[in-house]
């Protein structure tokens, strides 16, 4: 497994464009790169949840954790008891990485915003954060860390995100009753390749061209990198962004189909 993700990393590294943008012909997406996935993101949103952040790391109480799908803790972890910490710091997204979901979320989040795997909701606080006007609804299967999730949002006063507890296909179709035409869909949280090729289906049947769908952890596995192959190919994906750790698909028309690989 790491020997794989060190290949795919390497390649990444010497087939991905300037991190500037420049090489990019499509003015589309190098306005993306460079306005969006390169901008700053609100510091004190930053400080916010960084802070956060930090307490549960320093937080040992054990968790009961049902994993219904595959994410990337339990394959650090493989006990039904966790302790907190363990999960901040091993199934939270990267403060660099949340500050993009949350780029991503102020220029395309609007008017709501479906994420599937919330785990201690500190993704989800950085979309919130960064576009609080946007409605977020959030899915998790496991029932103490989405309660440890909503106990997140409220000490930090984030509002306008509904929790669906359950698993991401029981939930989805209610996530789209209460945000019928997403902006941006995030997706973590089960990393098996044909769970995750049901899920974009499903979104991309049910989304406007307009949506933008983020895709967690694209390479952890000989898996992942099929699925994301395989939804690069949809015949609904205009154009997609290859960031390593991260893929990011339109369903805009009028894009010529391309897969950028972008540093990040």
């Amino acid at each position: 497994m790491l020997l794989f993700r060190i290949t795919e990393y390497v390649r990444y590294l010497l087939t991905a464009h300037h991190r500037k943008g420049h090489g990019i012909h499509s003015p589309f997406v190098f306005d993306v790169v460079s306005r969006v996935i390169r901008n700053k993101t609100d510091e004190t949103v930053v400080r916010l949840i960084e802070d956060r952040r930090k307490m549960l790391l320093k937080d040992k109480r054990p968790v009961r954790v049902t994993d219904l799908g595959s994410g990337s803790v339990s394959r650090k972890n493989k006990n039904e008891l966790r302790k907190v910490s363990d999960i901040a710091r091993y199934s939270s997204l990267p403060p660099k990485y949340g500050s993009l979901l949350a780029n991503l979320s102020v220029e395309f989040g609007s008017p709501g915003i479906i994420e599937l795997g919330t785990s201690l909701g500190i993704s989800t606080m950085y979309m919130a954060g960064a576009a609080p006007g946007c409605e977020i609804v959030t899915l998790e299967g496991s029932t103490e860390i989405a309660a440890l999730a909503c106990q997140n949002f409220s000490d930090l006063k984030m509002t306008g995100i509904k929790m669906l507890c359950g698993s991401f296909r029981d939930k989805l179709g209610e996530a789209f009753s209460v945000v019928p035409e997403p902006g941006l869909v995030f997706i973590d949280g089960d990393h098996r390749r044909d769970s995750l090729l049901e899920y974009f289906g499903t979104i991309a049947e049910r989304s406007p061209d307009s949506t933008v769908v983020v895709i967690d952890d694209i390479y952890l596995s000989k898996e992942m990198k099929e699925a994301w192959k395989a939804i690069i190919m949809h015949k609904r994906v205009s154009v997609s962004l290859d960031l390593y750790r991260m893929g990011i698909v339109f369903f805009r028309k009028g894009l010529n189909k391309n897969n950028f690989i972008v540093i990040h």
